[in-house]
């Protein structure tokens, strides 16, 4: 099966804890054994999970970028390109400025 999954639920649990929740938008994403020995990934999902998280209501949100993710020594299939990271910055304040701070 390879796959994790990602239950937004359990964000808005957290947030009752009285502490700021960090939403790891590209580990989430990873297939751990997914490339036999190593963990591949889905990283054409980071950015739609990024804005999922936000909506929810995280206060922050943690990315893995590098500029040429093939070349990265660790969490290479899982990792948002650096081009990228504009994006999904972009796309993470414009989900806030509708929503608002839950």
């Amino acid at each position: 099966y390879h796959n994790l999954v990602v239950d937004f639920r359990s964000l808005l649990v957290m947030r009752k804890f009285g502490y700021p929740v960090i939403f790891d938008a590209t580990h989430s994403l990873q297939l751990p054994g997914g490339g036999g020995h190593f963990s591949s990934g889905q990283p054409e999902f980071i950015i739609p999970f990024a804005r999922a998280a936000v909506a929810v209501g995280v206060d922050g949100l943690y990315v893995e970028t590098h500029p040429e993710p093939a070349k990265a020594l660790s969490d290479a299939a899982s990792m948002l390109p650096l081009k990228n990271l504009e994006e999904l910055i972009q796309e993470a304040l414009k989900v806030y400025q509708a929503v608002g701070k839950s």
